[in-house]
């Protein structure tokens, strides 16, 4: 399903920082490059508490897929998976659901190379991995309906991801395609980046961005609900990451020092 053989070299441009590297570097991962760390400490300058935004984006992913799974949920389709860490999500719901069905999907070469990482079931479950980019929303429900039955509740995970998405690329737009796609009863879940709380260190880490040919499109704790409209918000709502459910993971090292600047929420279509 990746459409290449992930044992197989792959392209990787380290002309210029990769935000799935970048993160990888942030999470203490080795597989980044001098670019991507670069940028990461310029990042860092800007807020040391980067690498706990990271963390806490991924305790996030956790939690949301335990209640997910808990609420009877069976299939899920992971978009901007990142590289592999553990645990990652298909470990998170098979735990709970061994049956569950995951789809990968990223579009970053470095991701394809550990797809192999991505693709250890459980027996009784499937998970695959999926080369394609969340511009090309036709592409990922081509590849995904070959695993995800599309007549049954599939979540959708968007993790960190649509902020580097502009409104230009048509963010909200993707979304809703990808959404009219699932049927009643699938959920989105998401994460995404604010400067509601530090708008200048905010500004000066997307002119940075821009430099390096990354775009980082912050939104407004009002545009991220944009993207649930039609749907039913799962309690609390839309909160600050950390505050979403926190009961269903453990608290991350440093995420009380001050406010996370990003949002969550889990929405149901009805």
């Amino acid at each position: 399903m990746t459409g290449q053989d992930p044992t197989t070299a792959v392209e990787i441009d380290t002309s210029k920082p990769h935000p799935a590297r970048m993160y990888d570097w942030y999470l203490g991962g080795k597989d980044n490059y001098p670019v991507d760390e670069e940028m990461g400490r310029q990042m860092l300058a800007l807020d040391p508490r980067v690498p706990v935004m990271a963390r806490v984006n991924r305790a996030f992913m956790h939690r949301a897929t335990r209640w997910l799974a808990k609420n009877g949920v069976r299939q899920f389709l992971d978009i901007g998976t990142g590289i592999p860490t553990e645990p990652n999500l298909h470990q998170v719901a098979q735990q709970i659901a061994p049956d569950a069905r995951v789809v990968y999907c990223d579009n970053d070469p470095i991701v394809l190379a550990h797809a192999a990482a991505l693709l250890r079931s459980t027996p009784e479950g499937v998970t695959e991995y999926l080369q394609a980019d969340v511009r090309d929303p036709a592409a990922i429900v081509e590849g995904a309906r070959k695993i995800l039955d599309f007549d049954r509740p599939i979540a959708l995970s968007l993790v960190a991801l649509l902020h580097f998405i502009s409104d230009e690329d048509g963010a909200h737009e993707l979304v809703d395609r990808l959404l009219a796609e699932l049927p009643s009863g699938s959920y989105l879940m998401m994460t995404h980046a604010t400067a509601d709380f530090t708008p200048e260190e905010s500004a000066a880490a997307t002119a940075k961005l821009k430099a390096a040919g990354v775009t980082l499109a912050l939104r407004s704790r009002e545009e991220f609900t944009r993207f649930f409209d039609g749907l039913d918000l799962v309690d609390p709502g839309v909160a600050i990451v950390p505050d979403w459910h926190p009961e269903l993971g453990e608290q991350v090292p440093g995420q009380d020092d001050g406010v996370i600047p990003g949002y969550g929420a889990v929405g149901r279509k009805g």
